[in-house]
């Protein structure tokens, strides 16, 4: 970690060596609720189908990510919740994850793309479910819009397991950050849980106090 941190640089501030999950609300769960489970399973569920198909049963769920740079993750935080867990890029690489693609709806590929899924609609095993959800239509459809390349999205395929150590950092509002510290502490102790020694990063920070969160865990 402490390599790609260090190529943080003033130059390639558009740029993350991560990518981030933020947990959001769901039903009478709040983001905080549905974030502290999956810290505590050490699991992000797959529970949503993306990409082109994704109407079709045989489109497998999948886990979605984004690589927005750290300090502009209040986009994401104001539309989801300030709760979320970091990995490297790398670590989803690792387990077939990666950035999504698009073709523009009504443009050739976009064509060949939809042909290719219609006539895997009833076959899960088919190759195509491995490319599919990584594959976007952004366009106009009726009287909605669907642009959403500013999340420079990455899924995965599946539930995506961790360890604790596999975490770069968790996103925690900074006035819950002692708080959070000692729970994760207390719940290593009593043999209840795991315990996040990573940074944690407060969705609204600069980039300059970001990064004096990671100087401060590497010393």
């Amino acid at each position: 970690m402490t390599k790609l941190v260090g190529e943080w640089s003033e130059d390639w501030l558009d740029m993350s060596p991560f990518v981030v999950h933020f947990a959001k609300p769901t039903g009478k769960r709040t983001a905080y609720d549905n974030c502290l489970s999956i810290l505590a399973a050490r699991r992000i569920e797959a529970r949503g189908r993306f990409g082109t198909g994704k109407d079709y049963e045989a489109s497998p769920k999948s886990v979605c990510f984004s690589e927005i740079p750290l300090h502009q993750l209040k986009r994401l935080a104001d539309k989801r919740g300030p709760y979320g867990i970091g990995f490297l890029k790398e670590f989803l690489i690792e387990r077939d994850g990666g950035p999504i693609m698009y073709a523009y709806k009504d443009t050739m590929h976009a064509m060949a793309m939809r042909k290719l899924v219609s006539k895997a609609k009833d076959s899960p095993k088919d190759p195509i479910w491995k490319v599919a959800p990584f594959v976007d239509q952004p366009g106009e459809y009726g009287p909605k819009s669907y642009f959403y390349e500013w999340e420079r999205e990455w899924r995965h395929i599946g539930n995506l397991d961790f360890h604790q150590t596999d975490a770069a950092f968790l996103i925690i509002p900074e006035d819950s950050h002692s708080a959070a510290r000692g729970f994760f502490h207390d719940a290593e102790a009593e043999n209840l849980g795991p315990n996040y020694r990573c940074p944690f990063i407060d969705p609204y920070w600069s980039v300059e106090q970001v990064k004096a969160a990671f100087d401060e865990a590497q010393t």
